[in-house]
């Protein structure tokens, strides 16, 4: 989830990481961008301390993390390492997390100045630099602090969760055994309306109504930002039309283009070729790229996690492919690469994971961080 943050000070900026990232890092450096000119929360990346760390790799890396802060608009960068080791007084033996640091605050302080960094372990957090144990204790402040926060009350009240590692934070949860076998039931007797179809008009008829269950989905998900249970026989409607290209593709037009009109064309087998270009433009293109909506984006999300939930071995690919597309739009490369591996995982010729796989590979940003936001 994401969220229009102001800086306050460390605490609240501190307090915001997790939710940002969705879960707790761990052996981790992240680099927080502050826009002008308020100090608005930006881009923020999170970096393995051991890429970081690397004498030879290393300042590459943190050179490459802080160019796109820049490019994103980033006045400044806050620098925050998680760690287990001691990073601050006579106990301190994190010479690679360090190191790290290190080399992520050269790159950042030879392009935007003085750059704050603070640590978070498990007894507390601290300033790197404070050596004034009234203001910064050896253990550090009580994380409880971080807890107690404004961001952090904020953010749960709008239905926000951190998972305790990002193993977690990528995991779908799987349905119950029942709530699957519904949907698998109502998504083979969607299949078999499909199949029925032997008219143009039976077929429109047919993918009309898969987009209606999509909306039908993303807008009972949409009304509450919590836990939202599904009918199964929604949830198998919706899986058997993404199946469907022309329901797919509607399904991916209308996370970018608000009103609907392209989805319902696509789906009709209109001549949507301006339009679809159009929407793919707002997504790659740098002059024209645009940031996702983000309440339309994480309700599709959860949408989509569902649905992936609920599929049996083979059929998930089309759901957790969307999810990738989700994911590199908004700039999360790594979840954009973990879905995808699942989604080939599922089936390996799934063409559209393929073509977004290409994409990432390459390292290609979407369109609205090589304009810099």
């Amino acid at each position: 989830m994401t969220t229009l943050i102001r800086a306050k000070g460390p605490r609240e900026l501190l307090a915001y990481v997790p939710f940002r990232l969705g879960y707790r890092p761990q052996d981790s450096v992240v680099l927080v961008g502050l826009r002008a000119p308020r100090g608005r929360v930006g881009l923020v990346v999170r970096v393995d301390v051991g890429d970081l760390a690397d004498l030879h790799d290393g300042p590459q890396v943190a050179r490459s993390v802080v160019g796109h802060l820049v490019a994103d608009g980033a006045e400044r960068v806050v620098l925050a390492v998680y760690s287990e080791v001691p990073l601050r007084g006579p106990a301190a033996t994190a010479v690679r997390e360090r190191a790290a640091v290190e080399h992520a605050r050269e790159a950042c302080e030879s392009l935007l100045g003085p750059t704050e960094a603070w640590a978070v372990s498990p007894t507390g957090w601290a300033n790197l630099d404070c050596t004034d144990a009234s203001c910064c204790p050896p253990a550090g402040r009580a994380l409880q602090d971080l807890e107690s926060s404004e961001v952090s009350a904020h953010m749960v009240l709008a239905g926000a969760g951190v998972a305790d590692s990002r193993e977690d934070a990528m995991r779908i949860p799987r349905a119950t055994p029942t709530a699957r076998r519904r949907a698998g039931r109502a998504a083979g007797a969607a299949r078999e309306r499909r199949e029925r179809a032997r008219t143009e008009d039976e077929r429109r008829a047919w993918r009309e109504s898969s987009l209606g269950a999509w909306r039908a989905a993303v807008t009972q998900v949409g009304a509450t930002p919590g836990p939202t249970d599904l009918p199964g026989a929604l949830v198998g409607r919706v899986l058997a039309g993404l199946e469907c290209v022309p329901v797919r593709d509607a399904v991916l037009v209308s996370l970018v283009e608000a009103t609907g009109e392209l989805a319902d064309e696509t789906v009709r087998g209109g001549d949507v070729d301006d339009g679809t270009a159009d929407a793919i433009a707002r997504v790659v293109d740098p002059v024209l790229g645009a940031r996702p909506d983000q309440h339309v984006v994480e309700t599709a999300r959860r949408v989509l996690e569902t649905a992936a939930g609920h599929a049996v071995r083979g059929r998930a690919a089309p759901a957790l492919t969307l999810l990738a597309f989700v994911a590199w739009w908004e700039g999360d490369g790594g979840r954009a690469s973990q879905r995808l591996r699942e989604a080939l995982a599922q089936d390996p010729r799934y063409r559209l994971a393929l073509l977004l796989a290409s994409a990432v590979d390459a390292g290609l940003p979407p369109g609205w961080v090589r304009s810099g936001g």
